[in-house]
């Protein structure tokens, strides 16, 4: 019996035990009130207003950056990096596990030369439309309903780089 489906029968995920067989460890097929997902909503909302207000999804604020002309989003940049890495350091120091008790493991990936590809094309796509995909779409709840355009190159993008994967050298 796999996870998904001892999941289906229980909704206590803490009396789930995955099988050495189980492809993902844990699955999310409990049933929840539609209520249930709010919290994401609200901790994306107020995600979305702590980029606005730190003038991370400004336009003039990414084109400074670029042009070394502001330390600000470099400074944020640093700090996000610093708490990831310290974040990543205490889960490894003291073996913390996942809310479904199970170990936290990090991959090691092997570096190839669509990374430098990928970089450049990131960089480029940022610099010209002054977004990265991650405040898309706080930057058209602020009314930057231009935006929809670089939103919808992204969602192409995404969907070409899917069609053409397995014809990549990886």
């Amino acid at each position: 019996m796999s996870v998904a489906e001892k999941l289906a029968q229980n909704t206590d995920t803490n009396s789930v035990q995955p099988s050495s067989t189980d492809n993902c460890v844990m699955i999310p097929v409990v049933k929840s009130p539609w209520w249930y997902h709010l919290k994401y909503v609200l901790a994306g909302m107020l995600l979305g207003i702590v980029l606005v207000k730190g003038e991370m999804i400004s336009w003039f604020r990414i084109q400074e950056m670029f042009r070394f002309q502001s330390f600000h989003m470099y400074g944020i940049l640093a700090t996000a990096v610093g708490t990831g890495a310290f974040s990543i350091f205490l889960i490894k120091k003291f073996n913390l596990k996942t809310i479904g008790g199970e170990p936290v493991r990090f991959p090691t990936k092997k570096f190839n030369k669509g990374h430098i590809y990928g970089g450049i094309l990131f960089g480029l796509g940022w610099g010209m439309t002054g977004a990265c995909p991650g405040p898309l779409f706080a930057q058209i709840g602020t009314g930057l309903t231009v935006i929809v355009v670089t939103l919808l190159s992204a969602l192409t993008g995404t969907w070409f780089y899917g069609y053409v994967k397995e014809k990549l050298p990886h």
